[in-house]
């Protein structure tokens, strides 16, 4: 088999000739320490890794929207740190969105492990009224960095991203990095009917976006997102505010011709049964209970294997970052185990950003010696 048949059947539910493997994106604080500098396609190269490679489309905006959604950042500057700490120094910046009818503001820190908000764009149904009205919504999708990647792995690997969310890849987990997850948990008690027209309005705007975008060039999309897992909302509030919006959304993105992966980080055990209603192909990141998941890989197969694909589940703290090559091996083989009839790609349960590269190859050679 290519590497791209090897992907594509597991992700069909079906039995590849060995065990595929990813890794759920490479960070560039992994690439720039560990391995050189290389990009995501030399670093899958170096670990003889069929490639699963991370690219998605650039949206064109009209001007006349850009002109009523004027964004303007202010770079604080360092709050703490210094060059020599592993992260680096912490940056902070700050925005002043202008509409026509008012202004928002939000934000964040980053250092070099990754970026996160201090204070969120939107604050109150006043807020969201106004990001309703005037956030500018693209007119064009342009497919060209997709198709290039997808031109230069040819059959060897697959491509793909999440496609156009405000934080996330669904409507829940989108608003939960707008507004906050306390406040937005909050909001399903105190003023669900509100909850239920915000769900609404995001959901549309992206349906729009997915239908501009015309036949999609990605193989797999990545929907969900962790503010959904079982360890931040009830199954209750998952099945009101996450299910009927990831339906209608899978479905828009099916009907555009790519396959849908749906993304839980944290607890994922309660969930099964909503995901498997949702539609989508396969069901990710099957987080692992040494990583604060509660994933049994083997009982959610038995349970909604004849409906969904997985992706995920491999410790990567304990089998990257803390542990040796035969720990990596040992946790490859247990994986492969409880999947005994394929539907599954083997892959860290999240991002990494240290660990002996000798552990990476460890996780790579043994998932190639996974036949089934």
């Amino acid at each position: 088999m290519t590497g791209r048949e090897r992907f594509l059947t597991a992700l069909e539910g079906g039995k590849p000739d060995r065990l595929p493997c990813q890794v759920h994106n490479w960070m560039k604080y992994y690439l720039d320490e560990y391995l050189g500098g290389c990009d995501q396609y030399a670093a899958y190269e170096r670990f003889g890794m069929d490639p699963v490679i991370y690219a998605g489309p650039r949206f064109v905006h009209a001007e006349a929207d850009r002109a009523n959604w004027q964004v303007r950042r202010e770079d604080l500057g360092k709050l703490q740190g210094s060059e020599s700490e592993p992260g680096g120094p912490t940056r902070a910046w700050r925005e002043e969105i202008i509409t026509p009818d008012g202004r928002l503001t939000q934000a964040g820190a980053s250092n070099r492990f990754t970026g996160w908000r201090t204070e969120h764009l939107i604050k109150s149904p006043a807020d969201f009224a106004l990001w309703e009205k005037w956030f500018p919504l693209p007119v064009e999708a342009d497919w060209s960095p997709v198709t290039a990647a997808k031109q230069r792995i040819g059959e060897t690997g697959i491509v793909r991203s999440g496609f156009y969310g405000f934080g996330q890849g669904s409507p829940w987990q989108d608003f939960c990095t707008m507004y906050d997850t306390e406040p937005a948990i909050m909001a399903a008690f105190d003023e669900p009917d509100w909850l239920e027209h915000v769900m609404e309005v995001l959901l549309e705007k992206k349906l729009r976006v997915i239908e501009l975008a015309g036949r999609f060039e990605l193989d797999l999309v990545e929907t969900g997102g962790g503010a959904g897992s079982s360890t931040v909302i009830s199954p209750d509030i998952h099945e009101r505010f996450c299910l009927p919006y990831d339906r209608r959304q899978i479905e828009a993105l099916h009907a555009a011709g790519t396959r849908v992966v749906y993304h839980l980080c944290g607890g994922v055990m309660p969930m099964l049964d909503l995901v498997a209603q949702n539609g989508a192909d396969a069901f990710e990141t099957m987080t692992p209970p040494a990583m604060g998941g509660d994933c049994d890989l083997a009982e959610a197969r038995r349970r909604v294997g004849d409906r969904l694909a997985f992706i995920g589940g491999f410790d990567q703290n304990g089998g990257f970052e803390k542990g040796d090559p035969g720990t990596a091996r040992r946790m490859v083989r247990e994986l492969f185990a409880a999947c005994p009839q394929g539907g599954y790609i083997c892959a860290p349960s999240d991002h990494f950003f240290s660990g002996d590269p000798r552990n990476v190859q460890a996780f790579a050679d043994a998932a190639k010696e996974c036949r089934y």
